[in-house]
Formats: structure tokens, C-alpha cells, sequence
């Protein structure tokens, strides 16, 4: 993986701080491991089956499972998780999580204070976008990573652009090295 990327959408412009480049997935899973309270924030896209989404809402469960890091479903996503067995995942809007995640009063799903590192996968590119944008100029203390294959310049880290074979093999080499199978 090349350790310098662009825009996945053309001429989008992140200002003077772009996203660092996730080059090894094994970077994704330290900073999982070492964060206090993560969150993964999952949109609709995980729902489609082809060859661009992968298998995104089998990778957020096995997340799940693997360190417990709650799971919260956009859109319709919710009716997914719970055909897939899954029922821990909590429904909302995704404009909401965007700005309960930049409130510094916000306790969280289970009221025991911010969380400190949010995962986003399955959003379409231009809704993460804006939302990652929101949370890197008015978030305090939260970093952000983009799951999805595209990089997206306004989260903390991202991606390079992938193919979905590479892309698909980082989740399988991060989930393990969080203790998931």
C-alpha cells in the first residue's frame, strides 16, 4: 500500500490536514486496542452484497464480538444486524451520531462519558465526508478512522484507495489482531 493518497472523490479539498494514511492494517488494530471507548458508526452501504461493500456488516459484528466496541446502524441498516442474529447494535440517524460524537457533554450509549475513537464504515462517501469534517474541526479529544475503501481526507486516519481484495484482507488481519476470528 502507498503511504500517499487523494481524494477518492475528485477535486474535494481537505485543508492544510489530510488524514494519515493507514499503510499496515495492523495500525488500525493497535489504535483499537488502545483506545478507551471506541465506537463503530455503520451506514446502509454494509447491506449491499458485491464486489465493492464486501462483507462490512459481518466485519463490524466480528468487531464486536471480538473487543466489544458498541455498534451503531444508520439508515436501515438496523434490520441487517438483527437477520444476522445481532442484536446489540443500536439504531441511529447519521447526522445524529455525527454531532452527539462532537459533543464533549454527550455520555455516550451507555452513559459512561465521550468516546475517544470512532470507526466509520458503509457510509456513503460524500455523507462521510461531511461528517468527518464536522468532527475534525469541532471534536476535542476524538479521532476518527475511515474503514471504508476510499480514502477520505477529513478522518484522522484512512485507507488508501484499495482494491477489494486488499481491502478486504485488512479487516480479516485487523480483526484477528483484536482477537476476533
Amino acid at each position: 500500500m502507498s503511504a500517499k493518497a487523494e481524494s477518492w472523490q475528485t477535486a474535494e479539498i481537505a485543508g492544510p490536514t489530510k488524514a494519515n494514511v493507514i499503510v499496515k492494517p495492523e495500525i488500525a488494530a493497535a489504535m483499537i486496542k488502545r483506545a478507551k471507548r471506541p465506537i463503530i458508526v455503520v451506514g446502509y452501504l454494509s447491506t449491499k452484497t458485491d464486489k465493492d461493500t464486501g462483507k462490512m456488516i459481518e466485519y463490524a459484528i466480528r468487531m464486536n464480538k471480538a473487543c466489544g466496541i458498541p455498534v451503531v446502524a444508520t439508515a436501515h441498516t438496523i434490520k441487517e444486524f438483527v437477520k444476522q442474529g445481532f442484536n446489540d447494535a443500536i439504531q441511529m440517524n447519521a447526522m445524529d451520531i455525527g454531532n452527539r460524537l462532537k459533543d464533549p457533554t454527550w455520555n455516550g450509549l451507555d452513559g459512561k462519558g465521550p468516546y475517544d475513537l470512532a470507526l466509520f464504515m458503509g457510509l456513503p462517501f460524500y455523507m462521510e465526508f461531511v461528517i468527518l469534517a464536522g468532527l475534525k474541526h469541532f471534536s476535542t479529544n476524538l479521532k476518527t478512522i475511515s474503514l471504508d475503501r476510499y480514502f477520505n481526507p477529513h478522518a484522522s486516519w484512512s485507507f488508501p484507495n484499495l482494491k477489494v481484495e486488499e481491502w478486504n484482507q485488512s479487516f480479516e488481519t485487523i480483526i484477528n489482531k483484536l482477537g476476533g476470528n
